[in-house]
Parts: C-alpha cells; structure tokens; sequence
C-alpha cells in the first residue's frame, strides 16, 4: 500500500476514535483532571510492554533528541488535556472541544515561525471555512449554557497547547517509532497529571464502577489505539495537515452525541458539519498539490 494513502487512512481512523474522548469525559462522575490522569496511566501499562520491545529491537538505544521532543509534546499534551477536559465538565462537551480545535491556527503559524513553511492561500481559505463551520454547529447551543465564557476560554487555552503539541510531535515522530513516541509522551503527560491530581487533591480511588469503565474506555480506545493511529500519521503527513483533519472530531462527536445522550441534530448542526468537512478538503487538495 502506498505510504501516503496508509498515512491518511490511520488518520482518519485515528479520528474516528477521538471523537469518543468528550463524551468519555462528560459520562465519567469525576472531575476532567481526573478522567484524563487515568486515561494516560491506563494507557502508559498498556504501552509499556510494546515499548520495550521496540527498544530491545533497536538495541536498547533511542534517540535523545526524539526522546526529549516527545517529553515536550507530552507535557503539552498533558497541559492541554487539563484545560480541555475541565471545560467539557463544567460546560459540555461541544464547546471546549471547539476551542481547543482551533489549534490548526497556531500550528500554521508555528509551522512557518519553527520549520520555514509556506502556505497557498487555499490552506489558509480552507482553514478559516472549517473554523467557520465548527462556529456554525455550535453557534445555537452558546446562548443558552451558563458556564459557556468558562468553558470556551479553558478550550481556547488548551488549543495553544494542542497545537504545540503538534509541532513537537512533528520533528518528534521522525526520529524515533510510533510506539517509542507515543510512550514517552504518554508517560510524560502521566507525570505531569499526577502532579495536577496532587495539587489539587483529587482523590485516585473511589469511583463508581461505571466511571472506572469509562476510564478503561478513554484509555484503551481513545489514547492507545486513537492516538497510536495518529501518531503513525504524523511520520508521514506535516502536522499542518493532521491539525485541521482533526478539525472533523466535533462534527463526528455531534453525531455520537445524538446516539448515545440523545441530543438533537438542528439544521445548523448538519450545515457546520458540511462546511467543516469542505473546509479540512479544502485544506488537503492545497497541500497536496503544493506538494506534488
């Protein structure tokens, strides 16, 4: 199979299952911090035994500077999930997915600043018609929600993070494997969480047994199996393409919402929808041909 076809096609897959991690998080009986503490530990002792194996297969060795990028990207991450997942709790699950999705944003600009690229107008145009539609499906929910300004300014500061998190991850996962980066990073993200946790005293223990379900949930589906799918990707596709594909994680987070909580699908959702897609289409076809 061709390298760039399997790149975007463990992208997409990658997508499709991090659109579960907002309703993971708004189902849990736990504070965001927490939901997302256990997600990176689940996910650090399922990938540690994989993690060996790679460095045993590599001799034992990796490289330092891959390593330390991936430590930055995972604190980033890790700072990143902080924000993200207490806005979804004390809003919902919709608006500081959105917020933090305009990370696409900075990784454009970082990616000019940090690796000297240079983006068609089409990207650009691309962008801001998906930014466009990501405020379309959300614009009628905004009104009505009292923690909204709360909730969309702790999404906004995770997206700064996200988006850093990418342009480490895209030097980062070229110099060491998928499993060795996503580890590190992983792990990375854990530690800082735990220091979180301690800070302000969440309990670790003491959940009801749905909530440590979904924290298996999050933690397998959405960080181990979503994240290694996209951390692939990033081996072969400029994170300036992987942020704004991951821009179509709201509209499909829409639709989960509507099967399982029963939320209801408005025009303006569907017409979001249509145009964030168009918009991340838009984003492919200019660096593509820019490319080619």
């Amino acid at each position: 199979m061709d390298h760039n076809l399997k790149a975007y096609l463990t992208l997409f897959g990658g997508l499709f299952f991090m659109c579960f991690a907002a309703i993971f998080i708004k189902a849990a009986h736990a504070p965001g911090i927490v939901t997302a503490f256990h997600r990176m530990t689940i996910a650090v002792i399922i990938l540690l035994i994989p993690f060996l194996i790679s460095l045993r297969r590599s001799s034992w060795k990796i490289s330092l500077r891959g390593a330390l990028l991936a430590m930055a990207g995972g604190l980033c991450f890790g700072l990143d999930m902080s924000f993200w997942s207490t806005g979804v709790v004390m809003s919902n699950a919709t608006i500081p997915t959105l917020m933090a999705n305009f990370a696409p944003i900075w990784v454009g600009f970082g990616s000019m600043l940090f690796f000297k690229q240079r983006h068609k107008k089409g990207f650009w145009i691309g962008l801001a018609i998906a930014m466009i539609g990501m405020l379309l499906l959300v614009h009628k929910d905004i009104h009505g929600h009292r923690n909204f300004i709360l909730g969309a300014s702790l999404g906004f500061v995770a997206g700064v993070f996200y988006g850093l998190f990418y342009l480490a991850s895209q030097p980062g996962r070229k110099l060491i494997s998928t499993i060795q980066y996503l580890f590190v990073s992983t792990f990375s993200s854990a530690v800082l969480l735990t220091i979180l946790m301690l800070i302000f005293n969440y309990p670790f223990t003491g959940y009801d047994r749905f909530t440590y379900l979904i924290f298996i949930g999050i933690g397998l589906g959405v960080q181990v199996c979503g994240w290694f799918l996209i951390n692939y990707s990033q081996g072969f596709l400029p994170a300036s393409i992987v942020a704004p594909t991951l821009l179509g994680q709201p509209v499909l987070t829409a639709v989960l919402a509507i099967i399982l909580l029963g939320e209801r699908l408005t025009v303006w959702h569907v017409s979001g929808g249509l145009i964030v897609i168009a918009g991340i289409y838009l984003v492919h076809f200019s660096s593509r041909k820019k490319s080619e």
